[in-house]
């Protein structure tokens, strides 16, 4: 092969596993697990390297990496210059500040003067500054949650998925500042072969996310409703409809998104379509 895609993705935690799953559902394999640097694809030019997530916005404007996956907030907060390729939408989390639970909170101008302990400094600086607020930034790598109960600080600013962590430590979450999710970023140029194999991989993916919001819809319908349930239903260009052995009505064929889903069905089902089938889209091409 004349070219091949270095792709870093993080060794573990939050991330590794989505991106594993996103590549092993593009058709693309590769060894992975506990303790490898790198590996090589059997199917697709490209070569991934397992790195830490903070490393990986370096790694690429480097380019020891063409390519990367890491997390919306660790690619601002490092503030490397790459490029985001694409929006993966899995790993979604918010950048939040939190308060012990018995503390008052008026609002985001309670913190001003005040103490505040993050792995992100950039982006609570950043947000504070835009809100006028002058506070003290406690800059820690981990465990973050502990820093009121020890008296480091009076507030937090940390990940937040669920929220039960912030809760197991007598914790409130008080306001989001920055909302995050995994991100394909890129070194800032590339040749035209690398690019091509870009395109390539983007071609994948996103007829992987479009299959993920979007389910496969068979239904029978009473001929005389036909124009109405089939206006609820656009498909990709428009619905497949056939006669049925039974006169008078016919089967619809169709794709509806995720997002309309329930809604569109009931009235689907108010119009009088029968026999619903709803089936899960592996792949959806353009």
């Amino acid at each position: 092969m004349s070219s091949v895609l270095r792709i870093a993705l993080q060794k573990s935690g939050r991330l590794s596993e989505d991106s594993y799953q996103l590549f092993k559902e593009c058709g693309i394999r590769f060894d992975y697990g506990t303790g490898k640097l790198k590996s090589v694809s059997s199917n697709f030019p490209a070569e991934f390297l397992f790195l830490r997530d903070d490393d990986i916005p370096g790694y690429v404007e480097d380019g020891v990496a063409d390519l990367g996956i890491v997390g919306e907030n660790v690619a601002v907060e490092t503030g490397r210059p790459v490029q985001t390729v694409h929006k993966l939408g899995f790993s979604k989390c918010r950048l939040s500040i939190a308060i012990p639970r018995g503390s008052d909170w008026t609002g985001i101008q309670s913190l001003d003067g005040k103490n505040i302990a993050t792995s992100y400094p950039n982006l609570l600086g950043n947000y504070l500054a835009g809100q006028g607020v002058r506070a003290e930034i406690h800059e820690i790598s981990g465990s973050v949650e502990i820093a009121p109960s020890i008296g480091l600080a009076e507030a937090v600013c940390d990940i937040v998925s669920s929220g039960s962590t912030l809760m197991s430590n007598g914790l409130k979450e008080v306001e989001t500042i920055f909302r995050s999710e995994a991100i394909l970023i890129s070194r800032s140029e590339l040749d035209a072969d690398k690019q091509a194999l870009v395109d390539k991989l983007l071609f994948r993916i996103k007829s992987v996310q479009a299959a993920k919001n979007n389910k496969y819809i068979v239904l029978n319908a009473p001929n005389h409703a036909l124009d109405q349930i089939t206006s609820l239903l656009p498909g990709m260009k428009s619905p497949t409809v056939t006669p049925l052995a039974t006169e008078g009505w016919s089967s619809v064929h169709s794709v509806l998104n995720e997002n309309e889903f329930w809604e569109n069905i009931e009235a689907i089902r108010a119009a009088g379509a029968e026999g619903i089938l709803v089936i899960p889209i592996e792949k959806m091409i353009y």
